[in-house]
């Protein structure tokens, strides 16, 4: 085990420069999920889950920073705008700080409040303050002052009782006074100016009871209690002049107004605290908007909601515009399925143990060209008349790409075509279709698979006919599985793969990998020990063949190979084998076991027949063909990847293009592995000329599968040669990885596998 960490950390730092290469990352956020708002005099800021976007009222321009952009893939908790020190900040739950500076958008990591010594579940930020150049930063153990001058921390106020720390929501400067708000020990104040602040003495008790919020109002200053009372200062006492019906989720002041907002509504007050409109949810066309915050600019306000981003309206009642960037549903990505043209995103999911509650009732997302097409749970449940829970996977139909299956892991199985849902498949509307384990009033549905005579191929978990397939013509069969499987209350499929044989491969949970070919009704199994398949555990979570006809099985505790799928046909106990590599450690090669003990979520194969290794909390793992080098290991901490949280990784084999659904986002990764084509009309090179500022690669592509490659300088001297595996290669611009070469024009000569057909190409090195 100790010598897979050594290799991590060896591929870490030989990588970390290249990932940083963010041109070749692209982010497919979901902006919906509102933390915090904030404003400028023309821009409205918005914080959502681990990213930000801002729009320009004037202009109408959108603005969004993500992973991409270098923010961290931490919660965000907060977010401020300083209109004096023309700087963006961020707060997060960990007690991260991201200043983001206006001018240049160079971003500034504050890790103080992470490094302070307290326990690491009570480092949120949940507001900041600005008074007088300095920011006072309310967090889950009390305030910290940070200048916005010199970007530096100050003091640190523990003011709980004996100055133990305590939560702070918010604080506020009036009449000289530091209020703040904290829901165990009521509204603590002290005297602004006094420099030993951070004595908890110097506090005295404003006002007892659980305060949620606290704002300097005009010549008021306004409390909000956690059972939604709003009370002003007076007479040194905190009298209550109105109580809404919830919990007051945020309160500020915003120009002339302040804005109290609950989950259903917003509260609007003039400077003589007198209610100038209520806002609800229900104005809102769609359904079921939670609201979270809201903030005003002039006479227009913004409100951000928990799971619809963010709508602008105007203080006169209006109508309601959804100013949220372009993004998928949900950053919680569970599946994703690529074509040509889309990509499909599902939300859905089941736990370690294949269990989908609480059941989970979302849409579904489609990429396309024209940009993001989100189709709502609602309207699936209208089309179709009943409710469709827990979707977990997609399937498109590879003869008509508008024809799309999505598998659902408690309703049956959905068939959209055109975008639109059309039917839902289960007990009650088939014959020999989803079946219903008894009692449960369930149809649990995994990943299906087209084979090659338009069959579709399901899974149906816990129960005896647990696989079966869809005709093209409509009709239903299933196939009893008893004999295979020890428990049938225990049978959990995951999704399974169809190789060129047309043998069905089916990961399962308790009994291994079952294999099945309805060529004379064969099943075989390959499960742990050495003399029933020498899997680790029979816990299977996918299982991919790869473009050499080899099938790559991973576990919940690692990584199985088995050398090829034609061994179902002719053999009788199938065994697969670890991946073994070496390596160096103390000067020693030493052959270890590649990904043992890591969580496998899904494995993908590229045009070059490359591996991509999706894994449940160590992000992702690129390796070669022969599964020998370790290409890339992309984490949140070396790469814009969002979350070492990988559900599913699609490889889009026209483009190279490579997608990661993680638990906090969907980024792709633009690889140069791309499918062969079938001549070489269409080779490119990029870049071209290569200049000084590059670090790259050199990519060629447009290569049929296993060309030959040759690059030489201007006088015929070979400086690089391969084969490719797909339809393109790189090359690190030195000869045969002795040293970088020098500045000159260099040929590049292809020609096909048979020699039938050759090419030219130039390429220009600047150094």
């Amino acid at each position: 085990m100790k010598y897979f960490f050594i290799l991590i950390s060896a591929v870490f730092f030989s990588y970390t420069g290249f990932c940083q290469e963010n041109q070749l990352w692209k982010g497919y956020f979901s902006y919906t999920s509102i933390k915090d708002l904030a404003t400028s005099p023309n821009r409205i800021y918005a914080g959502s889950e681990n990213s930000i976007f801002s729009k320009n009222l004037a202009t109408n321009e959108i603005k969004t920073t993500n992973t991409i952009d270098g923010l961290p893939s931490e919660s965000i908790s907060s977010i401020y705008h300083s209109n004096a020190f023309s700087k963006t900040l961020i707060g997060y739950q960990n007690g991260l700080i991201i200043v983001i500076n206006d001018a240049d958008d160079a971003i500034l990591k504050v890790v103080d409040i992470i490094n302070k010594q307290i326990p690491p579940n009570i480092k949120k930020v949940n507001h900041f303050m600005e008074y007088e150049g300095v920011l006072y930063i309310s967090c889950d153990f009390g305030v910290v002052q940070y200048n916005l001058n010199t970007l530096q921390f100050g003091d640190t106020y523990f003011i709980g009782n004996n100055g133990e720390e305590t939560v702070v929501s918010q604080t506020a400067v009036f009449d000289g006074k530091i209020y703040a708000a904290t829901a165990d020990i009521g509204i603590r104040s002290g005297d602004i100016t006094n420099p030993n602040l951070n004595d908890f003495s110097q506090w005295s008790t404003a006002a007892a009871g659980s305060w949620v919020g606290v704002e300097t109002f005009g010549s008021n200053l306004i409390g909000a209690t956690s059972s939604g009372a709003l009370a002003k200062l007076q007479g040194g006492t905190f009298i209550t002049f109105t109580s809404l019906p919830l919990t007051i989720k945020d309160l500020r002041k915003a120009g002339d107004y302040l804005l109290a907002t609950i989950q259903d509504r917003v509260y609007i007050y003039n400077e003589q605290l007198i209610q100038t409109r209520v806002i609800a949810s229900s104005e809102i066309e769609t359904m079921n908007v939670v609201f979270n915050c809201a903030t005003m600019i002039g006479d227009r306000v913004f409100i951000g909601t928990e799971e619809n981003g963010v709508y602008g309206t105007t203080l006169v009642p209006s109508a309601f515009q959804n100013i949220t960037p372009n993004g998928p549903l949900r950053n919680n990505i569970f599946a994703i399925a690529a074509t040509t043209e889309n990509l499909w995103a599902s939300y859905g999911d089941y736990d370690v143990d294949y269990n989908p509650y609480p059941l989970e009732y979302f849409g579904v997302s489609k990429f396309s060209p024209t940009g993001w097409l989100n189709i709502p749970y609602q309207a699936i449940k209208d089309a179709v008349g009943k409710d469709v829970a827990s979707i977990v996977r997609i399937t498109p139909n590879p003869a008509d790409e508008n024809q799309v299956y999505f598998s659902s892991f408690h309703s049956g199985l959905l068939k959209f075509q055109d975008d639109v849902p059309e039917i839902l498949y289960d007990g009650t509307n088939t014959t020999n279709g989803p079946e219903d384990p008894p009692g449960t009033g369930t149809y649990r549905i995994d990943g299906t698979a087209f084979d090659k005579s338009g069959n579709l191929w399901v899974t149906n978990s816990i129960v005896r006919h647990a696989l079966k397939v869809l005709r093209p013509g409509g009709g239903w069969q299933s196939y009893d599985l008893q004999g295979v499987y020890n428990n049938v209350l225990r049978l959990n499929i995951g999704r399974l793969t169809i190789d060129k044989n047309g043998t069905k491969w089916m990961p399962t949970r308790d009994d291994g990998l079952i294999g099945f070919n309805d060529n004379g009704n064969v099943f075989k199994t390959i499960k742990s020990g050495a003399d029933v398949g020498n899997l680790q555990i029979n816990n299977v979570r996918v299982a991919t063949v790869d473009n050499r006809n080899q099938l790559w099985i991973g576990t919940t505790v690692g990584l199985r190979v088995l050398s090829s799928v034609d061994s179902f046909l002719s053999e009788g106990q199938l065994t697969a084998r670890p991946v073994i590599i070496e390596e160096e450690i103390d000067g020693v090669k030493v052959a270890v076991e590649f990904l043992s003990q890591q969580f496998i979520t899904d494995i993908a194969i590229d045009g070059a027949n490359n591996k991509w290794i999706a894994t449940a909390d160590a992000g992702v793992f690129h390796f070669s063909a022969n599964g020998e080098d370790v290409l890339h290991i992309f984490n949140s901490s070396n790469s814009p990847l969002p979350s070492n949280s990988v559900n599913d990784i699609e490889v889009n084999k026209s483009t190279g293009e490579v997608f990661f659904a993680t638990t906090k986002g969907l980024v792709s990764y633009k690889g140069t592995a791309i499918a062969a084509n079938d001549d070489l009309k269409n080779v490119l090179v990029y870049p071209n000329p290569v200049r000084p500022e590059f670090s790259g690669t050199v990519k060629i592509t447009g290569l049929t599968d296993k060309a030959t490659v040759k690059i030489a300088d201007i006088e015929g001297s070979l400086v690089y040669e391969v084969v490719s595996e797909g339809g393109s290669i790189e090359w690190d611009t030195t000869a045969f990885g002795k040293y970088k070469v020098a500045s000159g024009v260099y040929m590049i000569f292809i020609s096909t596998q048979d020699g039938a057909l050759t090419t030219v190409k130039k390429v220009m090195i600047i150094r």
